[in-house]
């Protein structure tokens, strides 16, 4: 291979890149779809755009449960609504209020759900790069969740994770085995629209918080030895 297709394979113009910015500030969680159906190619290739997320020690901990049947996905809702009364408890007085007035997940309303779960024992035991941190699994497998999240907004799908659910209860309706865990249930469509910003930053829920407040230099909040 000569330099200059090595190039050309590792390198982006600038209109690719400016692409892959657009589809990370474009980004939302979406709570209302449209009733269209989507692409069969379409998630095929978010898909496979998860599949190919980095993971520690290339384990590749992931499954993802593609739900379709409207009875499977009412259980589900069900299952959301007992969460959120519990939840809602946690809050009082207006924040409550608000809360409750919040659209939290489009379950029934996307034409397809999407479970995404991790099997800490793919591979056995021993993977490269996990002893001392054993929750790389978990990472690895929310990296494919951002993968298929911006992969789904360059084909103009929306996603929304529903957080709001209890893991036992999904594994009961979907069957999952004891010992994989559940990592975010997503609902897939295409988007009523898409926010200007994120909806819980539009309705004053929180703020973005600024950059430079999340950056630190060299050690936790910039002190070195001795200060």
């Amino acid at each position: 291979m000569t330099n200059e297709n090595l190039s050309a394979q590792t390198t982006f113009s600038p209109s690719e890149r400016e692409a892959v910015y657009k589809a990370i500030f474009a980004r939302r969680d979406v709570r209302r779809f449209l009733s269209a159906p989507y692409p069969a190619d379409a998630l095929e290739r978010i898909l496979l755009a998860a599949h190919h997320a980095p993971s520690v020690g290339f384990m590749q901990p992931w499954n993802f449960i593609v739900i379709r049947e409207p009875h499977t996905r009412k259980l589900i809702k069900d299952a959301f609504l007992v969460a959120r009364s519990e939840e809602a408890e946690r809050f009082s007085g207006e924040r409550k209020k608000l809360y409750l007035s919040l659209k939290l997940e489009g379950i029934e309303e996307a034409p397809v759900n999407i479970c995404v779960t991790c099997d800490p024992t793919r591979h056995g035991p021993a993977v490269l790069g996990r002893s001392l941190i054993p929750q790389t699994d978990i990472y690895s497998t929310c990296c494919a969740i951002q993968n298929l999240w911006l992969a789904a907004r360059a084909e103009g799908l929306g996603v929304g994770w529903v957080s709001i659910l209890s893991e036992q209860r999904l594994k009961e309706i979907l069957r999952i085995p004891s010992h994989i865990v559940v990592v975010g249930y997503l609902c897939v469509g295409y988007p009523a629209r898409f926010e200007p910003k994120p909806e819980l930053e539009t309705v004053g829920w929180l703020d973005r918080l600024p950059l430079r407040d999340v950056i630190f230099d060299e050690t936790w909040n910039g002190k070195v030895a001795g200060d």
